[in-house]
């Protein structure tokens, strides 16, 4: 897979599906890479060009010096559509995610058509919350950090049920490196979009997991309520609905991007 660099940071993507599709950019959640977005992708593939990356200080992106901050994560994405040569894409962001298509509808609105907010918040918990979890990752590593993250992340009986699913998630958050981690945890701190998100005018689609801790429907329903132009949804699942209710995710998504474009 490709990469580019913007300045201090190398960033690691991908592109894929339909070459003449219109492209879709996949933002990742925090302590992620690229691949969280596998269940949904060959969904997306079938009718979309799809864009993934991996988020500065995590993946094989390169790790620079933190703290990070949402212009510079946004910065990223504007930077990799402007050396793909995409003048104008749909965004779907999950969590911090969702917070850099926050970021991008406010900053960069002739960028983008249309925007989904999965699994997200316009503020994402507390300055105490995020002090907290950057020293639990600088004293406990990012291993002790995966198992966390899984009760998080995923309810109770999908994580029974599916073992292999879990052990490759526990993968891929043991292996986003600590450096990395702490510096975005440091944007989501740093971050409250609760007064600029009504200036988003983009068709949007906020999507809320049931049973998400992180994130809960609550933030995704004060999202929506302050979109001026948005629908919502609701699945049965944790805090990474793309993986666990998958299909769901991807007809939800669909079904409002090909509308979009039926009618303009």
């Amino acid at each position: 897979m490709p990469e580019v660099e913007n300045g201090d940071v190398s960033l690691h993507y991908d592109l894929s599906g339909v070459a003449d599709g219109s492209v879709l950019v996949l933002s990742n959640s925090l302590g992620s890479n690229l691949h969280m977005w596998d269940k949904v992708l060959p969904a997306f593939e079938n009718s979309h060009r799809v864009l993934r990356y991996d988020m500065r200080g995590h993946g094989q992106s390169s790790v620079p010096e933190g703290p990070y901050d949402m212009e510079q994560l946004g910065g990223d994405v504007l930077y990799l559509l402007d050396h793909l040569g995409i003048e104008r894409a749909d965004v779907c962001g999950l969590s911090v995610g969702g917070m850099i298509a926050m970021w991008l509808g406010v900053h960069a609105p002739q960028r983008l058509h249309r925007i989904i907010f999965a699994n997200t918040g316009a503020r994402i918990g507390t300055v105490e919350l995020w002090g907290q979890r950057i020293a639990m990752a600088q004293s406990a590593g990012m291993a002790s950090l995966a198992s966390f993250t899984l009760e998080r992340w995923f309810t109770p009986p999908y994580r029974e049920n599916h073992p292999d699913d879990m052990e490759r998630i526990r993968a891929m958050v043991a292996a986003t490196e600590v450096r990395g981690y702490v510096a975005c945890c440091a944007a989501l701190r740093d971050t409250d979009l609760r007064s600029a998100v009504a200036a988003i005018a983009a068709p949007s689609l906020v999507i809320s997991g049931t049973h998400d801790p992180a994130t809960p429907p609550s933030d995704g329903k004060a999202l929506h309520s302050a979109l001026r132009n948005s629908s919502y949804v609701e699945l049965n699942a944790s805090h990474l609905s793309a993986w666990e209710r998958s299909e769901e995710f991807a007809n939800a998504a669909l079904t409002f991007l090909d509308g979009e474009q039926r009618h303009g």
